[in-house]
């Protein structure tokens, strides 16, 4: 609980209750069911309580990733300035949008080179597509990819996968291998941390399955049910094409369909899972989806989010900080009061 605002009395506060009694009734909407309420059990979370975990080799201070989101714009270079400066003062994680600009020029640069604000102990991820991964590949040219992430001083790499998204998209890239073999031959070549995420329509089982098994540093959800890049290049095309391919933007599976998979897998194999971190997201809205997910995944996890960071960072420094800190002590109250049913 907050301090009062300067000023508040008693009376003050009395009237705020009545006059905001009718937008605060939940009748209609009913209680959160994943959750059993424990009031009796724990005072309040003090603000230090301890969030911290041990996350792709190094320590965050909290279990907040900033997914990858955007790069090569003016506006990108500010977003993600922010984002690193708050990933800096809260101990975060940071995914960075798709880096393929700096593969061709280093003009863009400036806006992914954010090393020297989140510092050198949490951990910063570049950003590239399968589909460009496959072309370098048959290119011969992956060393490009040790190049930028040598620039960046990165920590490794995330590969989004998203065959849907290059489909729909009006200059998107065809895609001719499977992922999975693409990523087996990266790995082969590339000898750092890889995280392989979806765009926002998550994974189906088969797919899971194939990830875990290879010595990958983090799966990525990316689940249906956030941002969905599908949907987003649909809006970019004609009317006809966005009328014809609509329902594929449809297609995908949540984060409890992807979550009840890997813990059936680790339960299941678990001497052949190689891949044992995860992000949870797509859909996690706020600090409770990511509590309660984290809480039922039976593995270490982090939550991320793209368009709630996007919407503050794009606002001011100010307007991102706040977020984070609500949401780190949202998940403080969380730890003491609410029990995962």
């Amino acid at each position: 609980m907050e301090e009062n605002t300067p000023g508040t009395t008693v009376t003050d506060r009395k009237q705020d209750h009545i006059d905001l009694a009718f937008r605060a009734d939940m009748a209609n909407k009913g209680p959160d069911d994943r959750f059993y309420y424990e009031p009796m059990l724990a005072g309040h979370p003090h603000k230090d309580l301890d969030l911290s975990i041990n996350f792709l080799g190094k320590t965050l201070r909290a279990p907040l990733w900033v997914s990858s989101m955007t790069g090569g714009t003016e506006m990108a270079y500010t977003i993600n300035r922010r984002l690193a400066q708050t990933c800096a003062k809260f101990g975060l994680g940071m995914g960075l949008g798709s880096c393929r600009p700096l593969l061709d020029s280093l003009d863009r640069l400036k806006d992914f080179n954010v090393r020297d604000i989140i510092g050198p102990d949490l951990p910063l991820y570049a950003n590239l597509g399968i589909a460009q991964i496959e072309y370098m590949l048959d290119k011969g040219s992956l060393e490009d990819i040790r190049i930028m992430l040598d620039r960046l001083k990165a920590d490794g790499l995330v590969v989004h996968i998203n065959p849907l998204q290059e489909w729909l998209q009006p200059e998107g890239d065809f895609i001719v291998n499977s992922p999975i073999s693409t990523l087996s031959r990266l790995m082969d070549f590339l000898d750092c941390p890889i995280i392989v995420k979806e765009v926002g329509q998550g994974m189906g089982p088969e797919s899971i399955a194939a990830i875990l098994r290879m010595p990958i540093a983090a799966l990525e959800l990316a689940a249906h049910g956030g941002t969905n890049f599908s949907k987003l290049e649909l809006l970019r095309s004609s009317g006809q094409q966005r009328e014809v391919f609509e329902p594929v933007s449809r297609i995908g599976h949540s984060a409890g369909e992807m979550l009840g998979w890997i813990n059936e897998y680790m339960s299941e194999d678990s001497e052949d899972i190689l891949c044992r971190q995860f992000i949870i997201s797509g859909g996690v809205r706020d600090f409770l989806d990511g509590y309660y997910w984290m809480q039922k995944l039976s593995a270490p996890s982090v939550y991320g989010q793209a368009s709630g960071f996007l919407k503050y960072a794009a606002e001011s420094q100010e307007a991102l900080d706040q977020y984070v800190h609500s949401q780190i002590r949202g998940l403080q109250l969380a730890q003491h009061y609410l029990k995962v049913k």
